[in-house]
């Protein structure tokens, strides 16, 4: 049950992307906000500046839609986990934590890559590439594989950043072409971390 009494009726809530799992903003809430955002999926504050209830994107249509929720062990804050339909801070960004880059991109190209699988058109070059099949998936994934060898061992760091990004992206089509994910990857290597 979560306790509203300790910071004077409002607790601290996270938002936190869904696929990508950047923390896009904090907020608060009271126990009306709270159950306004379980009825209507949408993430709705207690705004301290403005005395009462807002729905994030009210204004900009910049939702923050709820796919999931989590309370702390003290239960006096609250993480939501959320698909927003367009940038969440006010300045256009995506997330109101400045920072050098999107540091967990490589979550969002995977949910770009399963776009690709789930509407496929001409222009694609996933698509393309899955039009010839599981062998020429693998083998793009070994040739990546040799060259990004190659270019740690000969050529420039940008060689070898570039054929880095060309392993990873197609290792990322081979394991939606096999019906896995980063998540099982992710899994399997903690398991063996706990080992």
């Amino acid at each position: 049950m979560l306790d509203f009494n300790k910071g004077s009726g409002l607790i601290p809530v996270i938002i936190q992307d869904s696929q990508t799992l950047e923390v896009l903003m904090l907020g608060y809430m009271n126990g009306e906000a709270w159950e306004k955002t379980q009825k209507e999926k949408r993430v709705t504050f207690f705004s301290r500046s403005k005395n009462r209830l807002w729905t994030k994107g009210e204004e900009s249509g910049n939702f923050l839609n709820v796919v999931s929720t989590f309370f702390d062990c003290d239960q006096d804050t609250i993480l939501i986990k959320v698909k927003p339909d367009g940038p969440t801070c006010h300045t256009g960004a995506r997330s109101c934590f400045a920072t050098d880059y999107n540091q967990n991109f490589i979550f969002q190209l995977e949910n770009i890559i399963q776009d690709r699988f789930d509407h496929p058109t001409a222009a694609s070059y996933v698509h393309t590439l899955r039009q010839k099949g599981i062998n020429k998936i693998a083998q793009k994934v070994g040739e990546e594989a040799v060259e990004t060898v190659i270019a740690a061992l000969q050529e420039t760091e940008t060689d070898f950043i570039n054929e880095s990004s060309d392993l990873i992206f197609h290792l990322l089509v081979l394991l939606k072409e096999k019906g896995l994910d980063l998540q099982h990857i992710a899994k399997n290597l903690e398991s063996r971390h706990q080992k």
